[in-house]
């Protein structure tokens, strides 16, 4: 996979990329991610970026030149054509495990990051293909939001993780959220691993194990366990 990411400040995504499984994607050459930033496409000794928003009101927007020139420099550079540019936005739709699934066969991904108010409705108009929320709060930038998008994308590439069962076990993989877990010693402080565990029957392990998936979603996440309820 190649992974394009679009921003006004990118080194909001250097450690987390340099750790664990991006990292040992990126050494594998499963993935290949490079950073586009936007003030490097400014035209002005000051590198600007954003400017106030026509009628007024708080908050800066970034401006159009400069994204339009990064956007057509990509496209110009890379063998891009036809791959949508998605928009980091409070406006999208929100991102589940699904959508994560579904972007991982893609060959090649443009994650747009917004930052202060928002971006010009130009650049929106003219290149965004897809708006991606990861969820209904405010961050400081689109930036923090394309990594958790990236970190749940390429978790899911062959090869990125060594136990694939394990990923395909996670939470949201079957609709619902993930049983307990335990591990050694057997008896910590008085607690003790349920029997079923230990008992090597495997048919009553899976049925131990989904009961509780189905209680623990049931309590924490109702809205989940109704939807899976409603799954034929």
């Amino acid at each position: 996979m190649e992974i394009h990411v679009v921003a006004a400040f990118p080194g909001l995504l250097a450690s987390p990329l340099g750790d664990s499984i991006l990292k040992r994607a990126q050494a594998r050459d499963l993935v290949q991610i490079y950073f586009h930033d936007i003030r490097t496409f400014a035209t002005d000794k000051h590198q600007q970026i954003d400017d106030y928003g026509f009628g007024g009101g708080p908050g800066m927007i970034l401006k159009p030149e400069p994204l339009f020139r990064c956007l057509e420099h990509l496209f110009a550079t890379y063998a891009l054509e036809g791959v949508p540019v998605t928009l980091m936005s409070a406006a999208g739709q929100l991102f589940t495990q699904k959508q994560a699934m579904i972007l991982s066969l893609r060959e090649k991904m443009i994650l747009l990051c917004g930052h202060y108010k928002g971006i010009d409705e130009r650049v929106i108009q003219t290149w965004v293909s897809e708006e991606i929320s990861i969820g209904d709060y405010i961050l400081t930038g689109g930036e923090i939001a394309a990594m958790v998008i990236i970190d749940a994308v390429v978790r899911l590439l062959p090869g990125a993780i060594s136990d694939i069962d394990s990923a395909e076990t996670d939470s949201f993989q079957s609709g619902l959220l993930d049983h307990p877990h335990y591990t050694r010693p057997q008896n910590f402080r008085g607690m003790e691993v349920p029997p079923v565990l230990l008992s090597g029957n495997h048919a009553e392990i899976r049925k131990w194990r989904l009961q509780h998936a189905l209680d623990r979603t049931k309590t924490l996440r109702p809205d989940l366990y109704e939807k899976y309820n409603q799954q034929d």
